[in-house]
């Protein structure tokens, strides 16, 4: 009799903090604060706003924790809405991973670290595509041949993107000349909130973008399976990888604004490279655009590690395709369900959404229209 394949506890607390983290840290922090700018007016209200999203993101962390150590399955999300709300949740949730959320967030996250690729390397526009395909052809090698080659992958480009922004904190706290007026003067010419309701309407606001930026940390409880005593480890790496994020953005922001000021955060659609390029010259420049295409690099290889764990988990329960319910016998890993990933991320359609997406918020950015829609 066949003994049934099962996965591999390969993954230990730093690989799971790692996990969290490169969750979470995206291209948004190098871009979002300066949508929280505008709509708060003031670097008090800016500071306060990523501070409470940093809370509900430790909250739900805690949630999670909560989850993980009770139901320690490879699925996560899709597991614990099955069981509390019935199958059919579970179901709907798992198709919209595949057809919407995590193919087309491989998509976009694949065109970006392209985009910025093509810039740094002085390639011909037409390389793009290619360098995307090749990037979710070959983080879905990687993942293929077992949990700790993606999770080693993970964690280096974690680091490195921790290091970009630590280079970033550094530039903005140690090294540029500090100007207190324009840290503290409101963003013109719209003034800053007056009253409890204007506040607490410019809060709620600005915690839309805060929000998407402090969130992902619920993606490694989808490989909770594959951890070393995930009841133990899963809630501490899910604790400490949220706290990192907290400080890490606070941090940052705190350099946007010793910078530029909020008035200069405001106007800004890409407060990071601007403060790089203030205090280090064009290098500067450089320097962080590696950065967000090494942290895009490190998201989509995060996306095509556990998102595969749904579709097996799904297959398990027989409500999806049967061959994605099979571990590969050698490597112990959802081989059927990553050729699926990355068959489904690189469909025509989400590559010509993503590439449009990318191409038409680099321009409304620079539209004052935009601008003054963000603001409102």
């Amino acid at each position: 009799m066949t003994t049934p394949v099962s996965y591999a506890r390969r993954l230990g607390l730093f690989s799971g903090t790692m996990a969290v983290i490169g969750g979470i840290i995206g291209s948004g922090i190098f871009a979002t604060p300066n949508v929280v700018a505008q709509r708060v007016g003031t670097a008090g209200l800016a500071l306060g706003t990523w501070i409470l999203g940093g809370l509900i993101a430790l909250a739900g962390a805690y949630c999670y924790g909560e989850l993980g150590e009770r139901m320690p399955k490879a699925g996560g999300q899709y597991v614990y809405l099955r069981d509390a709300f019935g199958p059919l949740s579970g179901f709907l949730y798992a198709w919209a991973l595949l057809l919407i959320m995590a193919t087309g967030a491989a998509a976009f996250v694949a065109v970006t670290f392209a985009n910025y690729t093509v810039a740094l390397l002085a390639l011909p526009a037409g390389a793009v595509m290619p360098i995307a395909v090749g990037a979710i052809a070959l983080v879905c090698a990687i993942n293929y041949v077992g949990v700790a080659p993606g999770a080693i992958t993970q964690n280096i480009f974690t680091i490195l993107k921790l290091c970009a922004l630590a280079v970033l904190i550094v530039a903005g706290l140690f090294l540029a000349t500090h100007t207190s007026s324009a840290l503290d003067r409101p963003v013109p010419p719209s003034p800053a909130p007056v009253g409890p309701g204007a506040v607490l309407l410019a809060v709620g606001a600005a915690l839309v973008p805060v929000l998407f930026t402090c969130g992902g940390w619920q993606q490694t409880n989808f490989i909770a399976e594959e951890m070393v005593e995930p009841e133990t480890n899963l809630p501490r790496a899910l604790l400490l990888g949220v706290l990192a994020v907290i400080a890490v953005y606070l941090l940052a922001n705190i350099a946007y604004l010793r910078v530029l000021g909020i008035a200069g955060l405001a106007a800004t659609p890409a407060p990071a490279a601007e403060v790089m390029a203030r205090v280090l010259g064009p290098g500067g420049r450089i320097v962080i655009s590696a950065g967000i295409a090494l942290s895009a690099f490190g998201f989509l290889d995060l996306v095509v590690l556990v998102t595969p764990r749904v579709f097996q988990a799904m297959a398990a329960d027989g409500v999806f395709f049967r061959k994605m319910a099979e571990l590969h016998p050698r490597y112990r890993t959802p081989s059927a369900a990553i050729l699926l990933m990355g068959t489904a991320s690189a469909r025509p359609e989400l590559w010509r959404r993503s590439s449009f997406a990318h191409r038409a918020t680099r321009s409304c950015r620079r539209c004052s229209c935009w601008r003054r829609f963000m603001s409102c």
